[in-house]
């Protein structure tokens, strides 16, 4: 059993909300910080009629949501805290801000395009340009993947990878987005990479996620299957977690920030393998890591360095515990 997180730094009884864009990656974002704080938010999920979506995030929210009406989806009691994320729950923040008559905390991840007086606190990445006093800016994004859980992991390891032989890496892939491509070469390209690292006598696991085509995935495993090595078949509890905490070097698709990020908390070396497409912001946040020398872009071999773990979370929630005690002790609060 995982020890508990790290005791929570808000006021025993403190309520919270998500509000949801559906999109994992903001769901994520919220959660994991919301985790951190030793909250279990109550997740609410924005999903306004087309009108109300395409005016977003400048226009108003979906009438029918409104907190006036008894039973809508920002219907009282107000919580303590609340999280949102993504472009369709601005107008929804800004709404609950005004009903809750600045009672209730707001807190925005990433930028909001409506100005840092959006919410109480607003957290940005700094790939983003959203900067201001209530802005606080980090390298890398919030994510539930604490280290009380890689712990515990690393205490009782998975059975399925725990007898791969060392030095056990991680693949963590990805897939086609808004702005990545995973074309054929790039299939070869992995699969090279896995086989090559098999050959070496590297423990490769291999964790796809919802994105990665199953092309893929079936062709890593017929490219493993004579080697000592593992690849989640989407079968039985998700090993990912398991195998972060276990690998000595992980190798990560270049096409989700989130992803990148997680994998860094691992403490080991972290390898980037670039799809084709990309973004600029993408690009950009992949360069101020390997200047940083927290990554380093696949060049055809595992290299090996010297690399704490790199989390943001927790420096994430201890601003807004900060900022939540001061809001509480202001009369505005």
């Amino acid at each position: 059993m995982a020890p508990p997180p790290p005791p929570a730094a808000l006021p025993p009884g403190t309520s919270a909300w998500v509000l949801a864009s559906g999109k994992v990656g903001h769901e994520v974002h919220c959660i994991g910080i919301a985790r951190e704080l030793g909250l279990e938010p109550v997740l609410k999920q924005v999903a306004p009629r087309a009108l109300f979506s395409a005016l977003s995030p400048f226009g108003p929210i979906d009438p029918r949501d409104s907190a006036r009406r008894p039973g809508s989806l920002l219907a009282p009691p107000f919580p303590d805290i609340v999280f949102a994320a993504g472009r369709v729950t601005v107008p929804y923040l800004r709404h609950l801000r005004r009903a809750s008559g600045g009672r209730t905390f707001t807190v925005f991840l990433q930028d909001p395009r409506t100005g840092p007086g959006t919410a109480d606190m607003l957290w940005a990445p700094e790939h983003d340009k959203l900067r201001g006093e209530n802005v606080l800016v980090t390298l890398t994004s919030p994510h539930p993947l604490r280290p009380h859980v890689l712990e515990a992991a690393r205490r009782n390891p998975d059975p399925r990878i725990a007898a791969l032989p060392h030095p056990r890496v991680a693949m963590v892939l990805g897939g086609p987005s808004a702005h990545h491509r995973f074309e054929d070469r790039d299939v070869e390209a992995l699969v090279r990479i896995a086989s090559d690292l098999a050959a070496s006598g590297c423990g490769v696991m291999v964790t796809p996620s919802r994105r990665t085509p199953e092309s893929l995935t079936k062709a890593l495993a017929r490219a493993l299957e004579a080697y000592p090595a593992f690849v989640w078949d989407g079968t039985g509890d998700n090993p990912y977690a398991a195998i972060i905490a276990l690998a000595e070097a992980i190798v990560v698709t270049g096409d989700s920030v989130n992803m990148v990020g997680e994998a860094l908390v691992a403490g080991v070396p972290v390898q980037v393998y670039e799809p084709s497409g990309g973004h600029p912001k993408i690009a950009g946040f992949i360069d101020k890591l390997t200047q940083a020398g927290h990554v380093r872009r696949w060049k055809g071999q595992l290299e090996r360095w010297n690399n704490p773990p790199l989390d943001a979370t927790s420096l994430i929630a201890a601003e807004i515990a900060r900022r939540y005690a001061a809001f509480r002790a202001s009369p505005k609060g």
